[in-house]
């Protein structure tokens, strides 16, 4: 180990947690060995906006731009305080640092912080870190963007932007969220912009770093999308326009304008803003285990080969979703007794196939519980037509009224909203299943990431309650529309305007001058701009994973079968080394968290529970553990024999 070098390229929370887990290594060998053994090891924190708290979490963005997950349950360090000061291992989580620091404005840990806060946390987690670093360890936290890392003889050399050239051993990449190139759609509206100067067309991202302030007043936006992103685009053009939201006597917001706001006309495919986030009444530390959803029972019923997410894996989380709900529904109705009994038979039952959970729930004497319908919940105006705006806002402010309703009951209390929790608790059991081509190419493209994951995105990630209440005040005002379900964005030749409307809508185009695009970027190693993202993709060294069946013929002989090219980069399994496009995995180099987005799920968590070491931690640590092994670079490419680009199933 000795002179070795590593750099960690990207600071949000996963680089953060590679650096600790570091860290912590080190010490404990330092504690192991004493001083009879100096460590020599030198670590670079890279990142081009802000070492420490990344781009999402700058901590100089506006106090309007909210997390969706309670700070009680956040924590950047692997393990809890233990009495000591804080430092790699073991620190406080967010909100418990948040109450020390702050405990004036402090508002409990089942709140919702500003983004830029926690990037303050994430900066104090670096300070504790390099006042933890032990003898022989150095830290050097560099601002400035990563341009290339080409591999040499025995070293990778790392370009950055001011023009300095690193020599180091080990890369970790954790470059965070993608900038794509515009084709399509996207391409047309933003040309059309470009031959209309009057108009704005703002690409998706972080609503942080959009332009809107150069909206003008009084305008119409176009907002394409009702997701996480557009609340943020929301609050930047009411509350970061100076406008304000006042509490009524019964409860609901009013909106109080400052007179610079522009007007929000907004849709998407399903024309319901993103449902809330049930009231938190769990502990940090709570963890729902699933009892029908687990991977042995799935793997039981097919212990083979690639699964179909339809067939193979979806009837099994539906029936955990359908166990929590009746049995939430009958632990209200009936106790606890009766929900656990409940919970027991339909578990025994689970033995010889999935359950219909619905028909034990009737058994239990449940018989007026409306079954719950993934679909209907995403997309509850699938099936209407309505004859105005007016008559659609009515039945939009219901439908929110109603998420807020079961919002507000929390997420243990309420059937649906304990049941769509779920979802989020069960995104380990999905990943062991569904990465490095778990499931079929048609299923993951199809059933996976074409249905499911939309869904639950919809259903289990979405914002803080107040949120919710912010539209409805901001309907009543007039500085926002919803135009309704599977929202059109034209463009008018004749005009030189966009167009935003709903087919189901009848009357319902509107005008707009600017449209911003609140989408998260879909990450694409194919359409990915970013200069060292491009590099490494033209070299070769990043390739896009591919699914790629096998099909079984007569014998052992296998054929090619079907093949989904999923734009995420194709990596080993842990500790996640790059493949190339020889299929060679290059073991001194490690790409972790978005960009391997399709190759594996999930990978935009940015968090572990207090104390729990997830997928988040583990990650983290295999790749630490890895980097410090005592082995030079210039052996560090070799085959990736079972650990191929194209990961086959079966």
């Amino acid at each position: 180990m000795s002179g070795t070098r590593i750099a960690v390229i990207g600071s949000g929370p996963r680089g953060m947690m590679v650096l600790e887990r570091l860290v912590a290594r080190l010490a404990e060998q330092h504690g192991r060995t004493g001083a009879r053994e100096p460590l020599e090891v030198r670590i670079f924190l890279v990142d081009a906006v802000e070492p420490g708290a990344g781009q999402v979490y700058r901590t100089d963005q506006p106090d309007w731009f909210l997390m969706n997950t309670v700070a009680g349950q956040i924590s950047a360090y692997s393990g809890v305080p233990d009495g000591g000061p804080a430092r790699a291992g073991a620190g406080p989580s967010f909100g418990e640092w948040w109450q020390a620091v702050d405990p004036a404005n402090y508002p409990g840990p089942d709140s919702y912080a500003p983004r830029g806060q926690y990037g303050r946390y994430l900066r104090s987690v670096l300070a504790a870190v390099q006042e933890s670093l032990p003898p022989g360890v150095r830290l050097r936290c560099i601002k400035e963007r990563a341009e290339d890392v080409v591999r040499g003889a025995g070293r990778y050399r790392l370009t950055l932007s001011g023009g300095e050239r690193l020599d180091v051993d080990r890369v970790v990449l954790t470059t965070g969220h993608a900038s794509n190139e515009l084709t399509g759609r996207e391409g047309d509206l933003a040309d059309f912009a470009v031959r209309h100067p009057e108009l704005r067309y703002i690409q998706g991202g972080s609503a942080a770093d959009m332009p809107l302030d150069d909206i003008p007043a009084g305008s119409r936006v176009g907002v394409i999308g009702l997701g996480l992103s557009f609340y943020d685009v929301m609050a930047a053009l009411t509350l970061g326009r100076g406008g304000a939201f006042a509490e009524r006597p019964d409860g609901t917001l009013r909106y109080l304008p400052s007179g610079t706001e522009p007007v929000i006309v907004a849709g998407s495919r399903s024309g319901m803003p993103l449902h809330a986030r049930g009231h938190n009444q769990k502990p940090p530390t709570y963890s729902y285990r699933p009892v029908l959803f687990t991977p042995e029972r799935v793997r039981a019923h097919r212990p083979w080969g690639p699964l179909d997410f339809a067939e193979h894996v979806y009837p099994w989380l539906k029936a955990e979703i359908d166990l929590v709900y009746y049995g939430t529904a009958l632990r209200r109705a009936l106790g606890t007794d009766s929900a656990a009994r409940f919970t027991d038979r339909v578990t025994s039952a689970a033995d010889t196939g999935v359950p219909q959970v619905a028909d034990f729930a009737e058994q239990f004497g449940l018989r007026d519980q409306s079954p719950l319908d993934l679909d209907t919940l995403a997309r509850p105006f699938e099936q209407q037509g309505f004859t105005g705006p007016a008559e659609f806002r009515r039945v939009l402010r219901k439908e929110i009224e109603q998420d807020l309703a079961n919002a507000a009951e929390g997420n243990v209390d309420s059937p649906l909203k304990a049941a769509l929790d779920v979802m989020r608790d069960t995104r380990w059991v999905i990943r062991e299943l569904v990465d490095f081509s778990g499931l079929t190419a048609r299923s993951q493209r199809d059933d996976f990431l074409g249905w499911y994951v939309p869904r639950a995105s919809f259903l289990a990630a979405g914002p803080p309650r107040v949120r919710l209440r912010q539209v409805l005040a901001l309907l009543d005002s007039g500085h926002l529309h919803i135009v309704g379900p599977h929202t059109r964005y034209d463009t008018d030749a004749a005009t030189g305007r966009y167009v935003v409307s709903s087919p189901r809508v009848e009357g319902s185009a509107l005008a707009v001058t600017t449209l911003v695009d609140a989408r998260v970027p879909d990450p694409d190693l194919r359409r990915n701009t970013q200069p060292l993202t491009a590099r490494l993709r033209e070299r070769g060294v990043w390739t896009s994973y591919v699914n790629r069946e096998e099909v079984p013929r007569e014998g052992v002989h296998r054929e090619p079968g079907e093949a989904y090219d999923t734009g995420g980069v194709a990596v080993t399994r842990s500790p996640f080394h790059p493949v190339d496009h020889e299929g060679r995995a290059d073991e001194g180099m490690y790409v972790l968290g978005i960009p391997t987005e399709h190759t594996r799920w999930f990978m935009q968590v940015g968090s572990s529970r207090p104390g729990m070491w997830s997928d988040f931690v583990r990650d983290a640590d295999r790749i630490a553990e890895h980097a410090l092994e005592a082995r030079p670079a210039s052996a560090a490419v070799r085959g990736a024999g079972e650990r191929p680009a194209e990961r086959r199933a079966g």
